[in-house]
Formats: C-alpha cells, structure tokens, sequence
C-alpha cells in the first residue's frame, strides 16, 4: 500500500471516528459536514470524495460496524462446543453483547435511515457484507446437513435467529427496559426451539 492509499485510509478513518462520537452526542441531526470536519479535521472536499455525501458517511460507518458485529457472531459460533444449540445460543449471546458494549453504533445500525438505505439497496448492502456472513451460512448449513437444524430454507432460518434477536436490541435501544443479560439465555433457548429439527 502506497503512502497516499494509506493517508486515504487514515482519513476515512478519521471520519468515522468523529462521527460515530458525533451520534453519540447528538443523534443524527448532530451528524453534519460542519460537524464532522470541525471535529476530524478533514476538508469538506475529502469528506465528499470519500463518501460521496453526508449519507455516505452514516452508510459507511453503520457499514464498518455491522461488519464488526457480523465478525463477533461468526466467531461466537466457532468458539461454541460444535453442536447447533450451543451455536444458535452463542450467536444469540453474543448480539445482544454487542448492542450492549456499543449501543451507539448498535443504535445507529438499528436507525431508521440505515433501514431505508438496506431497503433501498439491499443487495448492495449483502453484498458488501457476503465475505462477513459467509462463515455463518457455513456454519449453519454443516447443522443442517447434520440433520441438527431444521431443514428450512436459508433465508427463513436467518429470519427466525436474527429476527428474535433484533427486535430484543431494538426495544432496550429505544425503551431500555429490557435487562439483555438476564433475558439472553430464555430468547436463546426459544429461537433455538423455532430452528430445531
């Protein structure tokens, strides 16, 4: 990597940075170009090069950490005992540690704005993410073939264990009436039951 691809890098980086600590501090309208090259450093002109616009920032940043999260579960269930249950309950346990440890970033992933740009372009956005999800689709299929996971399609198995999971992280994100601890191993034990064979 050359000097300038790498000052590229640092630069991205650098934005990211802010404007995660940016909708930390005010949701999404503190989320500006003034915002974020006051806070960065980095000329308006790099932010548009980069990201193209100010959404583009939001879609990368929600981007990096949903491959963040995607790399947590993928090794939750590597590290689990091998067999579908402990997998399915590691997957669960570990998205729900995630929300935990980074609600900000869980927060923006779950907004309404990276909703409408999945809706929008759902199979730019699976794409960019194949390589993440790849060692779960893996993972999962190994179970069904074992016989351990019913024997569902992909796209219904994956709604049934991320959707429970979800829709728990977006209630203590906006409610936070939910302790995710103490909820996280009955939520395991029931999505396991909707996937069992």
């Amino acid at each position: 990597m050359g000097p300038k691809q790498r000052r590229g890098e640092t630069t991205v980086e650098r934005v990211l940075d802010c404007a995660l600590d940016l909708y930390s501090a005010g949701g999404e309208e503190g989320v500006t170009v003034s915002a974020v090259t006051s806070a960065s450093g980095v000329s308006a002109g790099s932010v548009y090069h980069h990201f193209g616009s100010l959404q583009g920032v939001l879609t990368a940043l929600a981007h990096r950490w949903l491959g963040r999260l995607l790399a947590e579960l993928a090794g939750a269930v590597e590290r689990s005992e091998g067999d579908a249950r402990s997998g399915i309950e590691a997957l669960v346990g570990a998205y729900l540690r995630f929300v935990r440890e980074h609600p900000d970033a869980a927060r923006l992933m779950h907004s309404v704005t990276v909703d409408r740009h999945a809706m929008e372009q759902g199979r730019q956005v699976r794409g960019s993410q194949e390589a993440r999800l790849a060692p779960l689709a893996v993972w999962l299929l190994a179970r069904q073939e074992a016989g351990e996971v019913a024997a569902l399609p992909p796209a219904v198995l994956e709604a049934l264990v991320m959707g429970p999971v979800t829709a728990l992280a977006r209630r203590w994100l906006a409610l936070g009436d939910v302790d995710l601890d103490e909820t996280a191993p009955a939520l395991a034990h029931r999505v396991w039951r909707s996937v069992s064979p």
